[in-house]
């Protein structure tokens, strides 16, 4: 059996075949198959026809590398993700597909308990990124701003006020209004809601549920506990609760993380969920599907945060817009397994 690497091309030769093969075979000039190829307008439609045929024949493919070399382009979307957020990877997911659509690759750069986020834009700035997609900023919008100015910068998930970015996001305030609206609807008044510690989509969850509570006079029934995006965060929050005196019929958690810990901890404690404690959380995130938890939650739809994400790079790369844009989506309730009417 030969060897695979020694295979023989189209041409009959080993050689890769280049463009001036390609012109050669039509008669045309390398710039009108260069043309052709990148579907610039010019050559006829029976030069691209013919072009095209010689270019499969020849088994010519276009070197990506020395074309975005010669442009001085890098065709790459830089992306900063938490790697301990389940959200966050479902979005690079759905951030990849969008990207290849429109001729992109993605650089990733990683936020962990070591890692912050000035280094990890860094490293996607040293990759030559052409536009930063950053996933729950935590920066300062002044900072944010002064790195727009290097490379146009799409804010994912955090509402930055008056900062001249693009700004792709959710009514996180509307999502977990509408949780309350919910649980009010089937009966519950006991509803206690564990944060997410400080920073802006934590502070707008928050506000959120205050005013839905106090929206259908509940204000005496305010309780929130301290939290973060962490399963411990939830299970320290649902042990505070299990200590007190008249748990709550329903948690409401600061994302899908938060109120897996929450499960987790009413469950060793013999608590029935739903049966006794409804529970939510926030993000639709992968894990709040699994059969195990089949989390009830607020579904930020990942797969239109990163269309909109990729759609305003490209804007701002490929078509010059330079004016900021906000694209707030509408999140939606995904009821599941862990919300049911309060015991009587």
């Amino acid at each position: 059996m030969g060897d695979i690497g020694s295979a023989r091309r189209p041409n009959g030769t080993n050689k890769r075949p280049r463009l001036e093969d390609v012109a050669a075979r039509v008669g045309v000039s390398t710039a009108s198959v260069s043309l052709v190829l990148r579907g610039v307008p010019g050559p006829s439609e029976r030069t691209r026809q013919r072009v095209l045929k010689a270019a499969a024949e020849l088994g010519y493919q276009v070197d990506r590398t020395a074309s975005l070399l010669a442009s001085r382009r890098t065709r790459l979307l830089g992306v900063m993700v938490d790697i301990h957020s389940p959200f966050h990877a479902e979005l690079v997911e759905h951030l990849h597909t969008a990207a290849e659509e429109v001729g992109y690759d993605l650089v990733l750069s990683t936020l962990t308990s070591t890692r912050d986020e000035h280094t990890a834009v860094e490293t996607l700035l040293a990759f030559r990124s052409e536009a930063l997609i950053l996933l729950g900023p935590t920066l300062p919008a002044d900072t944010l701003a002064a790195l727009d100015r290097k490379a146009p910068v799409i804010a994912v998930g955090r509402r930055i006020a008056d900062a001249g970015l693009d700004v792709v996001r959710t009514a996180d305030d509307e999502g977990v209004g509408r949780i309350v609206d919910h649980l009010v609807g089937r009966g519950h008044r006991a509803i206690t809601y564990v944060g997410g510690g400080k920073g802006v989509i934590a502070t707008d969850r928050r506000r959120g549920y205050h005013t839905a509570m106090r929206r259908h006079g509940l204000g005496a029934h305010i309780r929130v506990l301290r939290g973060d995006h962490t399963e411990a965060a939830g299970e320290r929050a649902a042990r505070q609760l299990l200590d007190g005196a008249g748990p709550p019929t329903a948690v409401v958690a600061f994302n899908d993380q938060c109120a897996i810990g929450v499960l987790t901890a009413l469950s060793r404690a013999g608590v029935a969920v739903p049966g006794e404690v409804s529970v939510v959380g926030y993000d639709d995130d992968t894990l709040s599907r699994l059969s195990c938890f089949n989390l009830t939650t607020v579904s930020q739809n990942a797969r239109e945060q990163a269309r909109h994400a990729v759609a305003a790079a490209v804007e701002r790369l490929d078509e010059g817009r330079t004016e900021p844009r906000e694209v707030v989506l509408t999140p939606h309730l995904v009821i599941r397994g862990t919300m049911a009417e309060p015991a009587a």
